[in-house]
């Protein structure tokens, strides 16, 4: 009996190697939700994600939005981590999705790194975790801004990249880095239910 010997191509560097493990990974651990889509287009539901996992927790001191280099960002993994969750949603058919994102670098380069279009910044998603005194104020304002953008868009996912303090404060529920939240509002905005899905880890 001749054994057989699989050789790895040589363009199949390292970096490839891991993100073709990481996609089997995810094709086994992460189920398939034949409703997402439906879910996503009927106006009532939109996709909370939190950004994609960057090391550490906050950010330094002195940090400034529009320098990305004085905040805490996406590593390696979060960056693979993002792609993954990117395909897992392309292969639940959720392909031209409306894409709003936290100022915050970690989220706009999750959001990008999704690969399922333009990304558009939204205030009200922005972290409030320097200033919990601020989680009434954000929150209603996130609520606004879903209303506003499944009136005018009901048929196409929404999907908002945040931080785990926003998903908290509008579901109740804590979420790790990269996990998806479906949620179900009412017309106001506000949360009826909602069903995690939980991100592909490397």
């Amino acid at each position: 009996m001749h054994k057989k010997i699989f050789v790895i191509p040589s363009w199949l560097r390292a970096s490839h190697l891991m993100l073709v493990c990481l996609s089997l990974l995810v094709a086994g651990a992460q189920p398939a939700s034949a409703g997402l889509l439906e879910d996503l287009t009927d106006g009532q539901h939109v996709l909370l994600m939190r950004h994609a996992d960057a090391p550490g927790v906050g950010d330094p001191p002195g940090y400034r939005l529009d320098q990305c280099s004085t905040q805490r960002n996406l590593g390696e993994v979060g960056r693979q981590q993002s792609v993954l969750i990117g395909r897992w949603l392309t292969a639940q058919g959720v392909s031209t999705p409306k894409i709003f994102s936290s100022a915050w670098c970690r989220c706009q380069d999750t959001a990008r790194l999704l690969a399922l279009g333009t990304v558009s910044v939204e205030s009200s998603l922005n972290s409030f975790f320097d200033d919990m005194s601020l989680a009434n104020s954000q929150n209603a304002a996130l609520q606004r801004f879903i209303t506003a953008s499944l009136k005018a868009h009901p048929k196409q996912p929404l999907i908002l990249v945040t931080h785990h303090v926003n998903i908290q404060a509008l579901t109740g529920r804590a979420v790790s880095v990269g996990d998806m939240v479906l949620v179900r509002v009412k017309p106001d905005g506000s949360h009826v239910s909602h069903q995690v899905f939980p991100s592909p880890r490397p």
